[in-house]
């Protein structure tokens, strides 16, 4: 008989295998330097979170107390990917890198926004 802790953690690795192949596509399919940095920034990250967090469930149902190995790494995790992109896309901008042209256009333009802003 399946236990329900089995089903849980099998919940948890099917997510995390999708999210990370869906970063994956990303990197391979995206255009350029920007796009290709947004796949694996946010799916794969959350897709090693859920597989982390199976882990811990999993080292838990097995050890007497809580495994806080695999969430001292997912928290490590969520914390140090947004910023190394961030690092990365700052890195970018300043070498100038090729961008695709529809994003190109996309840029923040206090003129642009103060003229666009519905009026109370």
């Amino acid at each position: 008989m399946i236990e329900y802790l089995d089903i849980i953690l099998a919940v948890f690795v099917l997510i995390g295998a999708v999210f990370i192949l869906l970063g994956s596509l990303a990197l391979v399919k995206m255009p350029d330097f920007f796009m290709r940095l947004h796949g694996p920034t946010k799916a794969t990250t959350l897709g090693t979170g859920a597989i982390l967090i199976a882990s811990a469930i999993s080292f838990s149902g097995h050890v007497d107390g809580i495994s806080l190995h695999e969430i001292l790494i997912t928290g490590f995790l969520f914390i140090t990917a947004p910023v190394g992109a961030h690092l990365m896309a700052k890195s970018a901008l300043h070498l100038k890198l090729r961008q695709e042209e529809r994003t190109r256009e996309l840029t923040l333009d206090p003129k642009q926004l103060q003229a666009n802003a519905p009026e109370d």
